[in-house]
C-alpha cells in the first residue's frame, strides 16, 4: 500500500552538517581523585562524630546519571563502615521506576549502582512514613526504612530544576522532599503544581531536617562536560543555608548550545538519566511550564529515541514534535505515567507526531516549518541534553562558528548518514 505520508515528506532535503566541539570551562576532579577526596571531606569531625559503632545509616541515591555516582556513593558507604557503622543505600527517585521497588531498583542497576559495586544493602521499597507536618499543616513523609535508620546521608547532585526557578532547586533538598518522600511524599510536595514548588521544596525539607536523623549531605556540581566541579559535604545545620549558594555555582557552570537559536533541533536520545524531564529544557528550551526559560530558542524539535537506562519511561515526549516508531513502541506508559501524575506534569507525555524512523521524523520538522529560510536552514543536532561537549550544526552556521572563539571545527559539512532502514548510523554519539 502507498505510503501517503512518506509520500507527503519525501522531497524534503535534510542539510549537510558539520561537527563542532564547544568550548566551556573544563576544571573538574579527576575520577581517581575522587576517593582520596571524599575521605579528606568525611574525616572532618563535624561529620566523623556522627558516626558511631553499629548505627545503621541510610545514604540516598536518585535516579540520574550523575559523573562518578558510583565512586562517591561507595566512598560514603566506605566512610561509614570504616567508623563501624552498617550502611544501605535506599532508592530515593519520588516516583521514578513506574513508582515500584523492583522499578528503582532497575534504575539503579542501570546507573551502574548495585550491592557489589557500592559494597552494601540496597533497599528500594516504596513503602513510607509520616515524619511530621510542614508550616502549612501538611503531612511529610519519608522513605520507611531511613526513617528507621540512625541516620541518613543526603546524597545528591546540584543543578537548575527544569520546570521552575528558587533558592532551592534539584538539589539537597528536593532529595529530601521528593526523593526520599517516595511516591506518596513526592505527591504532597507537587500538590500545588510547579507555581508552588519554589515554596514546597525548602517548606517539606525543613520539616524533614526538624524531625528525620539527617546527618549531612554530600553534593555534587557537574561541570559543562558532566564531569565532577565540587563536592560539597553540608552539616545537617548548613543545609538549609549553604544549599543556595551551591545552586547559584551550579548555574554559573551550566552547559548550553552556544548558537541562540534553530529552526529545528534533533535531540537523538532523552531518558530519565539525562535529565528528570527526558530532556533537560535549561539545554533544549523546550519548557513546558511559565515558571522557568532559558536554552535555545527552537521552532520543532525531533526526538529519536530513548536511552536503555530510562527503563521505557517515555518522559519528556512531550515536549518534541516528532518522534519515530521506535522510541514509541520502547515507551511502556506503566513506567512512564506514575512520574507524570505524581508531578502533575502529564503534558510530558503528550505524544508527538510519530514518523517511520529518524529520516522521516527530521523531514516532518522541516517541512512542517513556516517561517525559515529554507534554503538556510538553522538545524542543530545532540546526543542528549546531558552531554553536549560535541555537537552537530547545519551548513548555515558554518560561517558564523568559524569566527566563534568558543567553537572548534571538528569536521565540513557532510550529508547525514542513514542505513536502509531510514535510521542515523550514529544515533547518541557525535565521535
Amino acid at each position: 500500500m502507498e505510503n501517503v505520508v512518506s509520500n507527503l515528506i519525501g522531497d524534503v532535503e535534510i542539510p549537510r552538517m558539520f561537527k563542532v566541539r564547544q568550548l566551556f570551562d573544563d576544571a573538574h576532579i579527576a575520577p581517581e581523585e575522587i576517593p582520596g577526596l571524599m575521605e579528606r571531606s568525611l574525616e572532618q569531625e563535624q561529620f566523623a562524630s556522627r558516626i558511631k559503632p553499629g548505627m545503621r545509616i541510610a545514604i540516598t541515591c536518585g535516579s540520574r546519571q550523575i559523573a562518578n555516582l558510583v565512586a562517591i556513593t561507595k566512598s560514603i558507604v566506605s566512610f561509614v563502615r570504616k567508623k563501624g557503622g552498617s550502611p544501605f543505600v535506599v532508592a530515593s527517585m519520588g516516583s521514578h521506576g513506574g513508582a515500584t521497588s523492583e522499578g528503582q531498583r532497575k534504575i539503579l542497576r542501570a546507573l551502574g549502582v548495585t550491592e557489589e559495586s557500592v559494597g552494601c544493602p540496597i533497599e528500594t521499597d516504596m513503602d513510607v512514613v509520616k515524619i511530621g507536618c510542614s508550616d502549612d499543616g501538611r503531612d511529610v513523609f519519608i522513605d520507611r526504612r531511613a526513617a528507621e535508620a540512625d541516620g541518613i546521608i543526603v546524597s545528591c547532585r546540584i543543578k537548575p530544576h527544569t520546570n521552575f526557578r528558587g533558592a532551592y532547586e534539584s538539589g539537597i533538598m528536593k532529595m529530601m522532599a521528593i526523593g526520599l518522600g517516595k511516591q506518596v511524599g513526592a505527591g504532597q510536595c507537587h500538590a500545588d503544581g510547579y507555581g508552588r514548588m519554589a515554596e514546597n521544596i525548602p517548606r517539606f525539607g525543613r520539616t524533614i531536617l526538624a524531625n528525620a536523623n539527617i546527618l549531612f549531605a554530600v553534593a555534587a556540581i557537574e561541570n559543562a562536560y558532566d564531569e565532577t566541579a565540587e563536592i560539597a559535604v553540608l552539616d545537617r545545620d548548613e543545609i538549609e543555608e549553604e544549599e543556595p549558594k551551591l545552586l547559584e555555582r551550579a548555574k554559573a557552570l551550566i552547559p548550553k548550545i552556544l548558537v541562540p537559536e534553530c529552526d529545528v533541533l534533533i535531540v537523538d536520545q532523552i531518558g530519565k538519566n539525562f535529565s528528570g524531564s527526558g530532556m533537560d529544557p535549561n539545554i533544549t528550551g523546550t519548557f513546558l511550564t511559565p515558571y522557568a526559560s532559558g536554552g535555545i530558542k527552537n521552532k520543532r524539535v525531533a526526538v529519536l529515541d530513548m536511552s536503555d537506562e530510562s527503563c521505557h519511561s517515555g518522559v519528556g515526549i512531550g515536549m518534541a514534535h516528532a518522534t519515530t516508531r521506535r522510541f514509541f513502541e520502547k515507551m511502556d506508559f506503566a513506567q512512564t505515567y506514575p512520574n507524570l501524575i505524581t508531578t502533575k506534569m502529564i503534558e510530558n507525555a503528550r505524544i508527538p507526531v510519530i514518523m517511520e524512523n529518524d529520516r522521516e521524523a527530521i523531514q516532518v520538522c522541516i517541512k512542517t516549518l513556516t517561517d525559515a529560510d529554507r534554503s538556510h536552514l538553522r538545524v542543530v543536532r545532540i546526543p542528549n541534553s546531558l552531554n553536549i561537549r560535541k555537537i552537530w550544526l547545519s551548513e548555515a552556521y558554518y560561517e558564523e562558528a568559524k569566527a566563534n572563539k568558543a567553537l572548534a571545527l571538528e569536521s565540513e559539512p557532510e550529508e547525514m548518514k542513514f542505513d536502509d532502514s531510514g535510521n542515523l548510523t550514529d544515533l547518541g554519539y557525535v565521535r
